[in-house]
């Protein structure tokens, strides 16, 4: 098949796929099936494994890949920080904490057991693969993250708090694993990696991004309400802030995952005065310059919101796609028939037991946050990081096989089993709620 007929047969699937989602995403919704399922599929289906229409390895194009998957993340925790409207100081947020904290340290050590007894690895090769596999999901979670404004749901809003900040405390323990095999500098008895990689890139990740978030959003409000100036191009806030706040974040040598998340959510809560004064509830279209300001700050912070999921719905599809293809060029090891139910089952149940003691979470909701711990492009993008500052071939290869293992049954697995549990969970809520009302 020439050049011209692969790409236009490659136009011809992506088009039917996006048509066919769209005409059946509330068909599909109902069922034990998720977006991300099929995704893999069509992945599978173009790749060498099917039509050969895209051909990828993720040794010879990590560049690409790693960038693809970076930007993936960026635009998945920006969109989860915007999600996040509780108050800093309600009581809530100690779940996600904890949980980005305990239940990531917990994991790690166990995954770093299993590599260094079991795997016959390395100390530092066992560290790095417990650092990748750590991070649960802002993306491919969306469907147990908080969905409504308002949401006080502890089970949403702590998975979803969990997958915005664990994907940048990871970062302090994938530099740890590499300077313990020698490809990052840690500083005499690691003084540089507990005062630059832990204590300044994480606390300055977060403050950056923060007054960032805030600066902007209450300048585009000031310039709008008092002064009926930068109306419209919402979409660009969402953009440049993420642009800009990653940028200075990697300048001043913080984690930028960190920052982005943080940004995200001091964008959404400069509203929060204004919204307070507003005393009508009409909507406005801001591109018209003629539009009260009145109901502005809400407006806006839909309109960005809504624009940073449909961005995160195109990263799903083109990351999923490329892990569908690159599932032919791995070859995997018999070890990750017991490794995945092990984290699954075991590991991540644990953590999290571990994590939430202390906090008022119900058993269920302890259960299914022990159960979705999904993993998906956070892991991808730790991975290829690895990759590109120079890990062994070798280590590169079993790492990838176990990764890659991880993400597809967590697609299968999780992507199963969301409906049908979170309706029951739901269900189950909403008939507490009923029997608390009544006389």
């Amino acid at each position: 098949m020439s050049a011209l007929d692969a790409f236009t047969l490659g136009c011809i699937v992506v088009g039917v796929l996006l048509i066919v989602m769209t005409l059946g995403g509330s068909f599909i919704g109902r069922l034990p099936l998720s977006a991300a399922m099929l995704y893999l599929g069509v992945g599978m289906a173009v790749g060498p494994w099917g039509w050969g229409l895209v051909k990828l390895d993720a040794l010879k194009n990590v560049a690409l890949l790693e960038r693809l998957t970076e930007i993936a993340v960026l635009i998945s925790l920006f969109t989860a920080g915007m999600k996040l409207e509780l108050p800093l100081k309600d009581r809530r947020w100690r779940i996600p904490v904890q949980l980005a904290t305990v239940s990531m340290l917990v994991t790690v050590a166990a995954i770093s057991a299993l590599g260094v007894w079991v795997f016959e690895l390395s100390l530092g090769a066992s560290v790095l693969l417990g650092a990748i596999l750590a991070p649960t999901d802002p993306v491919l979670a969306s469907e147990v993250q908080v969905t409504n404004p308002g949401d006080r749901d502890r089970l949403r809003f702590g998975l979803t708090g969990e997958g915005g900040l664990n994907d940048g405390t990871a970062f302090p323990l994938v530099l740890l694993g590499l300077g313990l095999l020698g490809l990052h500098g840690l500083g005499d008895y690691g003084w540089r990696w507990w005062t630059l990689d832990v204590l300044w890139a994480v606390a300055g990740g977060l403050v950056l991004g923060y007054l960032l978030g805030a600066l902007v959003g209450r300048a585009i409000l000031y310039l709008r309400v008092r002064h009926r100036e930068a109306l419209g191009s919402d979409e660009f806030i969402a953009l440049g802030l993420i642009a800009l706040t990653y940028g200075l974040a990697l300048a001043s040598m913080t984690y930028g995952f960190l920052a982005v998340f943080a940004a995200g959510l001091a964008l959404r809560r400069v509203d929060e005065p204004s919204a307070q004064q507003t005393s009508s509830p009409t909507s406005i279209n801001l591109a018209k310059p003629d539009v009260s300001p009145v109901a502005e700050p809400a407006h806006m912070m839909r309109a960005v919101q809504r624009f940073n999921s449909q961005l995160e719905s195109f990263a799903e599809v083109g990351i999923v796609l490329a892990v569908g293809v690159l599932l032919a060029t791995v070859k995997f090891r018999s070890e990750v028939l017991w490794f995945v139910p092990v984290l699954f089952l075991v590991i991540r149940p644990l953590a999290v037991g571990a994590a939430l003691l202390g906090t008022p979470v119900t058993g269920a909701q302890r259960r299914l946050m022990g159960w979705f711990g999904i993993r998906g492009i956070g892991s991808l993008y730790y991975l290829l990081y690895a990759i590109s500052h120079g890990i062994k071939p070798v280590l590169a290869q079993q790492l990838l096989s176990i990764t890659l293992a991880v993400v597809v049954a967590s697609v299968i697995a999780h992507g199963i089993s969301v409906t049908p549990l979170m309706k029951r969970y739901e269900a189950r809520k909403a008939g507490k709620k009923a029997t608390s009302r009544k006389p």
